[in-house]
């Protein structure tokens, strides 16, 4: 099992103190193999995963939407995941 792809990301949680509100961001991968993508709680065998899109907002990143059977899975990426959903594709596309 050999790594193809890594795509970093962050999870931003929102902290309430005395002095006010307050967000955190824990910074975090996605991980891409020929057979699952994993992060750091979920692991998605790749025939399980239908598609990937990725919305862009403002000047600092956007939103990657793993499409899944279970659901979509949604990513919070600074930077373009353009090369990790090409990778992505292609993988797929060799496996079929």
């Amino acid at each position: 099992m050999k790594l193809i792809a890594e795509q970093p990301y962050v999870k931003v949680e929102q902290e309430i103190a005395i002095s006010g509100k307050y967000y955190v961001e824990d910074p975090r991968s996605l991980y891409l193999y020929s057979d699952k993508i994993v992060s750091r709680h979920h692991e998605f065998p790749i025939e399980n995963v239908w598609d990937m899109s990725y919305r862009p907002f403002g000047k600092d990143g956007g939103l990657l939407y793993l499409h899944t059977s279970k659901g979509v899975n949604v990513y919070t990426v600074k930077q373009s995941p353009e090369r990790f959903i090409e990778a992505f594709k292609e993988n797929v596309k060799q496996q079929r």
